[in-house]
């Protein structure tokens, strides 16, 4: 459907104006900031071909101005428009990426992905050189009292993600963030397979009901198993 055929109220633009950001799908951002598609395609069709072009958002903002104007209805001027759009959201994500430097700010950053969760599940968090958090995934869900997982799962999400260093995280239902013998002991083994392959293991995190237990603190702060 074309826009000017949509009901005013359901336009991306007035949308965006009346319910904000989050009230919009990715295609529907997109075709805001192209603000007009082309003789074969409205820019909502065209906005959806981008997204399936690049495959990813992230591709998406990766891609050069020569790789946007290779789709039929991007030219220069809208090429150059797109850019400097994901050129800003990248700035922000790199300087988001930044704030995100100890357990305090970790917490912070991660505490909505185990919201109401009824079971526990595991997050890793890749750090760079400088310790700084830039990445996180949920590795593994398991039931009331305990988190599946392995080794091999968790370390093969940091090399995939190069990360120089790893935070694993994972909740208690019952709320209470005091660690068990089976938590010291996965910390234990993963920690030991970090040294071997060179990506240290710097903490687990138990995340209880608006409180964490940071694992390391029962080393002193240290890295683990020293």
């Amino acid at each position: 459907m074309k826009i000017a055929e949509m009901v005013p109220s359901e336009r991306p633009r007035e949308r965006l104006m009346q319910k904000g950001v989050h009230a919009l799908s990715t295609t529907e951002l997109l075709a805001v900031l192209l603000g007009s598609g082309s003789k074969e395609r409205s820019v909502l069709s065209l906005s959806s071909h981008i997204l399936s072009h690049f495959s990813s958002i992230q591709k998406l903002l990766e891609a050069s101005i020569s790789e946007l104007t290779e789709i039929p209805g991007i030219g220069p001027a809208k090429a150059l428009q797109l850019k400097a759009a994901f050129g800003l959201a990248m700035r922000y994500s790199d300087q988001k990426r930044r704030a995100v430097v100890g357990n305090d700010a970790i917490y912070e950053w991660i505490s909505s992905d185990f919201f109401a969760a009824k079971e526990e599940k595991l997050v890793g968090i890749c750090l760079d050189v400088h310790r700084r958090a830039f990445h996180k995934e949920v590795l593994s869900h398991g039931n009331l009292s305990e988190v599946l997982v392995h080794p091999r799962e968790v370390f093969h999400f940091a090399i995939k993600n190069k990360a120089h260093s790893l935070i694993v995280a994972h909740n208690h239902p019952s709320g209470d963030a005091t660690p068990s013998k089976p938590d010291l002991a996965i910390t234990k083994q993963l920690s030991s397979c970090g040294q071997l392959l060179g990506i240290p293991l710097v903490d687990h995190l138990i995340i209880g009901r608006n409180t964490y237990f940071a694992i390391s603190s029962l080393w002193n702060g240290c890295d683990l198993l020293k």
